[in-house]
């Protein structure tokens, strides 16, 4: 991932490295801050490409941007563009009338369009995630993704609040990606992005099947991802979530290496096993681990670690740690 940072520069001159960060990654704007602000202007960006799409994770302190006729006619980058607000509450204008965007909301821009984009200023810092990527990359046509610039979409319903979830994972995440993953998440992205789009147009009916199957397969990952400490995630409320059979949802499964079940528990095993092995949370219980993703207690948790990692968790956690939280409580260890 590349980094880019404004405390790379003197604080008198942060702001307009920051102009030309924006020219580079996205497209010339007219970038607006608040004076005081603009002394010592702060903001952080992580870039990562992953195929056609590439991803930008920016904290921010409040500021807007213009794409304007003129900027419009120096350069056309050729992409489309979606935010996703991660922290804090972004902004967005339609023919002048604002929008704004709490975490979880998304909306689309097209930069060889006039649009109005910010950062409200009820935060000092907010982040969003950035989604680049060609105009021929979607399966839907240029025309009419056009008439979605500027529009906010709802994070908190329906396929929005699936996709939503999506890039919030995505953006959790973005710091660990391998060369490995590239290729697939690449392809998944754009089938999220292809169909939360497509909805917002009222159009999926239009979509092809393996688009609409490969979209709804990566949003049962995210919803998973966000409900692994509920002990109720099962194969029916995951399904009964995303109004489709029981059947369905695993026939859906049946190009992964995993079953739905087995998915959710290598999940929840490879979360406890990095808390296991987190110095800093040497001593939280291993019950405490256990009960917070999802386990029925630590005895379920300890037979499960064994089984997937062949070592009880606390004895992991010995190998890991200067100091186990057996050895430092002198408790006994359910697992053992």
């Amino acid at each position: 991932m590349e980094m880019l940072d404004t405390d790379q520069v003197p604080a008198g001159d942060r702001f307009a490295f920051w102009r030309e960060i924006n020219a580079r990654l996205w497209a010339p704007y007219d970038v607006q801050c608040d004076r005081e602000l603009a002394r010592d202007f702060q903001a952080h960006v992580g870039v990562s490409a992953f195929g056609p799409v590439e991803a930008t994770l920016m904290t921010s302190v409040p500021h807007t941007v213009r794409r304007t006729p003129k900027l419009i006619r120096q350069s056309d980058p050729g992409m489309f563009k979606i935010s996703c607000t991660v922290r804090g509450t972004a902004r967005v204008a339609r023919d002048d009338t604002y929008s704004e965007l709490p975490a979880g909301d998304m909306a689309f821009y097209d930069p060889s369009t006039p649009y109005v984009a910010g950062l409200a200023p009820d935060s000092p810092a907010h982040r969003l995630l950035l989604l680049r990527f060609p105009r021929t990359a979607l399966h839907l046509p240029q025309r009419q993704l056009r008439e979605l610039n500027g529009v906010r979409i709802p994070g908190k319903r329906g396929v929005g609040a699936l996709a939503s979830q999506f890039f919030l994972g995505l953006a959790d995440h973005l710091h660990e990606l391998e060369p490995a993953d590239t290729a697939r998440l690449a392809t998944v992205t754009l089938d999220v992005l292809t169909e939360a789009l497509a909805t917002a147009l009222d159009v999926t009916d239009a979509l092809p099947a393996h688009v609409r199957r490969r979209a709804l397969r990566a949003r049962v990952h995210a919803f998973v991802r966000a409900h692994l400490g509920d002990r109720d995630l099962t194969p029916a409320m995951i399904a009964s979530a995303h109004h489709i059979s029981v059947r369905y949802l695993h026939k859906l499964f049946e190009e992964e290496e995993l079953t739905v079940a087995g998915s959710i528990r290598e999940r929840r095993l490879e979360q406890g096993r990095r808390e296991l092995a987190d110095p800093l949370l040497a001593t939280r219980p291993v019950a405490a681990i256990a009960a917070r993703w999802g386990f029925g207690g630590p005895t379920q948790f300890g037979q499960a670690f064994r089984r997937r990692y062949g070592v009880s968790p606390s004895r992991f956690r010995g190998s890991s740690a200067p100091a186990s939280e057996c050895a430092e409580t002198r408790e006994p260890c359910a697992d053992d």
